[in-house]
């Protein structure tokens, strides 16, 4: 498998064209996987705030005084109030924000961003990143660069684990996950519950290219890789029922 970043991509603004963009610095093929930065996803689509757009509510106000007679920091509710318009469900106020984004993804603090946003305060992820993904793609195919996945990204903490990795927020021209259930391994014994989550392998893979700071580069090539012959899915985020953990947190508090 090689991983080759795309050099050179401008600093983006609302209303860009990123799939333009990477057509005209990468020799893209079919085959090819391009993983994108949802930083710059976001940009493009004009998901840059100010906290000044965010009358507090006394929710947010309640969380902010609360994380801060936590931590001893002084907390923004406008932030707090951003992170809550910005979230599907709440899952733990203290003594972080994590959350349910309204895409379903789990991240802390709706996975808001305070860096690499010029003349603004707050990057809020794509709405939807999956759509994100399928528009890049359809504008590569415009281009006649036919076949090539799209997948979106995102950088992500890890449970019971220091550091971060990339994760796969949206996806296009891949499944997911590929299915080795039913398969056997090397001894002959049939595999019972393995699915692998390509989408974020890749995701991470790509993220050791891109790097992270002022020399970061958020989209990369992805080549000789492929799916194989496995049965596909595109099922990434657990749905409560079957997330044991979630429901572990819905009942768990923490002292103040």
């Amino acid at each position: 498998m090689e991983l080759t970043p795309v050099t050179d991509l401008p600093e983006i603004r609302p209303g860009d064209d990123i799939a333009a963009l990477v057509a005209d610095r990468a020799d893209l093929e079919a085959g090819d996987v391009l993983t994108v930065a949802s930083t710059i996803v976001s940009k493009a689509e004009g998901r840059m705030a100010n906290l000044e757009e965010y009358p507090v509510s006394g929710r947010a106000r309640e969380i902010a005084d609360r994380l801060e007679g936590i931590t001893g920091e002084e907390k923004d509710p406008r932030f707090a109030q951003a992170v809550l318009e910005e979230s599907m469900e709440l899952l733990i106020d203290a003594p972080f924000l994590l959350t349910e984004t309204r895409f379903g993804h789990i991240s802390v603090n709706a996975g808001i961003d305070r860096s690499n946003v010029p003349d603004h305060d707050i990057l809020l992820l794509p709405k939807k990143p999956t759509e994100s993904a399928e528009r890049i793609r359809s504008g590569l195919a415009a281009r006649g660069i036919e076949d090539v996945a799209v997948i979106v990204t995102d950088t992500c903490g890890r449970p019971f684990r220091h550091g971060q990795r990339g994760v796969a927020l949206g996806w296009a021209g891949i499944p997911a996950s590929r299915d080795w259930r039913g398969e056997l391994d090397r001894d002959g014994h049939e595999l019972g519950v393995t699915v692998q989550s390509v989408v974020d392998e890749l995701a991470s893979a790509a993220n050791l290219v891109t790097g992270e700071g002022a020399g970061g580069t958020p989209a990369v090539v992805v080549r000789d890789w492929a799916f194989g012959d496995h049965a596909g899915s595109d099922e990434l985020f657990r749905s409560v029922e079957d997330d044991l953990v979630r429901q572990a947190l819905r009942e768990w508090s923490i002292d103040d």
